[in-house]
């Protein structure tokens, strides 16, 4: 096994360089640059200030010199400095709001495995039951209501009519005057719709293919074996057959964690929250180009991590499954 991740983390260098280019040029591609964005407002702004601009940014290079440039500073953990009139190093910038969104994310993932696989489980065990044909609407429902209009609703229902829970930022105005356990409640407040909201569309999904997998499992003729010993049925299903149907569902887990963090750029924006994805879309918006590379090439990392740790994780949960 150690052999095997040794060889999956050398061939990720490269195919990480690969994506890095492709995002590189296609950034680049986009209409609009940083120079015009920072000068369009001004009327006093000439080409001979776009020129200079240009050159500070080191725009005027060729793409490729460009490209080098940034890979050269990646190498050594600097992803530059941003575009933007802070002049903030990208990694200060990204460290600052990667915590929040880390939280967030995590606590979704904790939402969507504590939730879908005992949904997925009780629907496939109880086929054509209530309890199956409501799961299916939720999910239906699930997939078909766009986030952003969904958060709209809630926020005008639960923060706006009712008037229980808060629909922007993170913290309260007041935050760092409330006691300990009243700000760790103002948190969890702010918390509830960010997390139901990023877990809600996986947590659909999720719960039908667990459902698939774990039908196609308790067909098979180890299952009716096990049964035919008398064992109990909870047994059965908890023991030998949903350990083989979470398979499938690993993978999905896997290569679903980068899509955690590129949905947040929605709710951040629509909840206001200072976060990775508030700051992803203010940086294409401004074509703040080392920003935007810094959030893709972290995005990038956790799906290559996403691919391996579903690998490993097969291993784990299957012992007929063995590395060569």
């Amino acid at each position: 096994m150690l052999k095997y991740l040794i060889k999956r983390l050398i061939f990720m260098v490269p195919l990480l360089i690969g994506i890095t280019i492709i995002c590189f040029v296609v950034m680049h591609l986009a209409p609009g640059s940083p120079t015009d964005i920072q000068t369009q407002m001004n009327p006093k702004a000439g080409a001979e200030l776009k020129e200079r601009l240009r050159s500070m940014y080191e725009l005027d290079k060729p793409l490729y010199q460009q490209y080098i440039s940034w890979v050269k500073r990646l190498a050594v953990l600097d992803m530059g400095i941003s575009f933007s009139l802070d002049r903030r190093p990208v990694v200060d910038k990204i460290l600052e709001r990667l915590p929040i969104t880390i939280l967030i994310n995590i606590l979704s993932m904790i939402l969507i495995i504590g939730a879908a696989i005992p949904i997925g489980v009780l629907s496939a065990v109880h086929q054509d039951s209530l309890f199956d044909k409501i799961s299916a609407v939720f999910v239906f429902v699930g997939f078909s209501i766009p986030t952003f209009w969904l958060a709209l609703l809630l926020m005008i229902l639960f923060g706006v009519n009712l008037g229980w829970l808060p629909i922007s930022g993170i913290r309260s105005l007041n935050y760092e005057y409330l006691p300990p356990f009243q700000g760790l409640i103002d948190l969890i407040k702010h918390l509830i719709l960010p997390v139901v909201l990023s877990a809600l569309t996986g947590l659909a999904g999720l719960s039908r293919y667990m459902r698939s997998s774990m039908l196609e499992v308790i067909r098979q003729d180890y299952i009716t074996t096990a049964r035919a010993k008398g064992l109990s049925e909870m047994t059965v299903i908890y023991k030998h057959a949903l350990r083989n149907a979470l398979l499938p569902v690993i993978t999905i887990l896997g290569l679903s964690i980068p899509g955690l963090i590129g949905g947040s750029v929605i709710f951040e924006t629509i909840f206001a929250i200072p976060g990775m994805g508030q700051l992803f879309y203010m940086s294409v918006m401004a074509r703040d180009y080392p920003v935007i590379m810094g959030i893709l090439v972290i995005g990038a990392v956790l799906t290559l991590l996403g691919n391996l740790i579903a690998d490993v994780s097969y291993a784990l949960a299957d012992p007929r499954i063995r590395v060569s």
